[in-house]
């Protein structure tokens, strides 16, 4: 006679006792009725069925006799849109992919933890040069033509534009 997600109590089963029996919500214990479903809701988030970095958000945890939908809830990764119905949603965002590129002409972008939530960790590192580097934003590079040696041997090579820019 109770609902899903109801636990039924009759104290007295005596056939002459009728309309006695108790419903009590499952994950509620004070929400209890007699004689009948008790009026019980449901929320899903309360689990925190998304994990950390995600915002969980139950739309039917409206009261029912029966419990609400289950399964429809969803989770968002923190400060983006991406989401998922039902079940923890698969946060990433690779800041190297962005458009315009993180990184300057002649840089390679890293970004070590593609978690939505984890922005401006990545670093721009000068290919010429790996020992130059810098996080969230463009490395300054250094590019010196001489160091080919474009004018061949014997010959001194002078490069008066080397000056650092963040292009390469």
């Amino acid at each position: 006679p109770c609902g899903t997600g109801q636990t039924c109590n009759d104290p007295d089963t005596a056939a002459n006792m009728l309309h006695d029996f108790t419903c009590t919500c499952d994950n509620d214990k004070s929400v209890k009725k007699t004689d009948g479903p008790a009026t019980c809701t449901k929320d899903e988030c309360s689990t925190n069925p998304c994990g950390t970095g995600q915002d969980c958000n139950d739309p039917n945890n409206s009261p029912s006799s029966t419990g609400d939908s289950t399964g429809d809830y969803t989770c968002t990764c923190t400060g983006t849109t991406i989401k998922v119905t039902g079940g923890p949603a698969t946060c990433t965002n690779d800041e190297c992919t962005a458009m315009p590129a993180p990184c300057g002409t002649g840089q390679t972008c890293n970004d070590p933890d593609t978690a939505a939530n984890m922005l401006h960790d990545f670093t721009c590192t000068c290919d010429n040069d790996k020992s130059v580097k810098k996080t969230d934003g463009p490395a300054t590079c250094t590019k010196d033509e001489c160091s080919t040696n474009p004018c061949g041997t014997g010959q001194d090579c002078n490069d008066p534009n080397n000056s650092p820019s963040s292009t390469g």
